[in-house]
């Protein structure tokens, strides 16, 4: 592996080695090693599956997890200050498959652009084994792996390659929030073909100012310039990262307490650049070919880039005249004023169709 692509890995994962070798390993399959001898990346998939798991847990449950004290509640002395989940066992289940899942770990590989390094024997190559999604998922996994080895375990460190490989907030956002950092690495797939190179490294705001304004002058700054809002403004006074990258030779710089909020913060940066100077695609540039068999990802695909929340389906049977059900399926948006209804034979078929006519609504709204 050239240095220059060991460069372009480690910038897109947010970690940098202190053992390059590692990394070339965690992209060695064993059909290479079988035909060249050397070590190959299953030991590390299988350690970074389990990293994957617990991080995963650990931010559902920072997310979603609080103790009364926490929210600075006052605990009486015969009180227990116990855990609080806003979401119960059987839904943070079904979070953290969705986060792990083989589907969402190819598909970041894929927008993240790693694919393509892998190291592969002759066999694999043959059958282009770097667009199967099993091995998509190996690799994200064997990533993570040798992060943990390289780190020597570090929590820290493994969360945040976790958040900035996986990129939670495309499933976990808010309703109504805004994911930047999704939308600016659509836009560069759009534009250019390819992913942004974020560089990270430790620094602050108010290092970097010299740290001669106040809190409070700081937060007035901030009130003023809209590109700032998506973080707190004590988290951005008190930042220990700072992201930045190179665009029409500009340098944009976020600044936050991690490296994935630092990156949100310069997304954020970005993506009011590109609204002011009429450089943001529209949504009507987003779906190549609206059509009704696709209708319901392409819907799915809008939402996780921010247009709209994730649309809700909901379906009713009744039976024609002789006897043969009938499936009426209707589709609604959170943020549209209107819902759109289809009946059909088949539950399947009705849910395209409804999905297919919001689609062409929120097209052409």
């Amino acid at each position: 592996m050239e240095q220059n692509d060991l460069v372009f890995i480690q910038d897109q994962i947010g970690y940098k080695f202190n053992n390059p070798d590692l990394l070339q390993q965690a992209f060695t399959r064993r059909s290479y090693t079988v035909e060249n001898g050397g070590e190959n990346n299953e030991v590390l998939e299988f350690i970074g599956d389990k990293i994957l798991d617990f991080v995963v847990v650990k931010l559902l449950s920072e997310k979603f997890g609080y103790t009364l004290s926490e929210c600075g509640e006052y605990i009486e002395s015969e009180d227990f200050d116990e855990f609080f989940c806003e979401k119960d066992e059987s839904e943070l289940t079904e979070i953290k498959k969705a986060l792990v899942q083989k589907a969402t770990l190819a598909e970041r590989i894929d927008i993240l652009r790693l694919a393509d390094f892998l190291i592969m024997g002759k066999g694999d190559i043959q059958k282009k084994a770097h667009k199967e999604a099993s091995v998509k998922e190996d690799l994200f996994e064997a990533i993570l792996g040798a992060v943990a080895i390289d780190s020597n375990w570090d929590m820290s460190r493994l969360q945040s390659a976790v958040e900035i490989m996986l990129d939670p907030d495309s499933l976990l956002g808010d309703e109504g929030t805004i994911n930047y950092v999704s939308l600016i690495y659509d836009w560069f797939s759009k534009e250019y073909k390819s992913t942004p190179e974020f560089k990270y490294d430790h620094s602050s705001y108010y290092d970097e100012t010299c740290g001669l304004r106040s809190a409070n002058e700081v937060r007035s700054e901030i009130k003023r310039d809209p590109s700032f809002h998506i973080i707190n403004v004590d988290e951005y006074y008190q930042s220990h990262f700072k992201c930045w990258l190179n665009l029409f030779d500009k340098v944009f710089i976020g600044y936050g307490t991690s490296k994935d909020s630092a990156r949100k913060d310069l997304c954020a940066m970005i993506y009011s650049y590109l609204k002011e100077h009429g450089l943001l695609y529209s949504i009507r540039d987003e779906i190549d070919n609206p059509n009704k068999d696709d209708s319901i990802s392409q819907l799915e695909i809008l939402a996780r880039r921010g247009y709209f929340s994730v649309p809700t389906y909901s379906f009713e049977q009744t039976y024609d005249t002789n006897g043969n059900p009938i499936w009426k399926s209707t589709c609604s948006i959170v943020e549209k004023d209107k819902v759109f209804s289809a009946e059909s034979s088949s539950k399947k078929d009705g849910k395209k169709s409804a999905a297919y006519k919001m689609l062409q609504y929120v097209l052409s709204d």
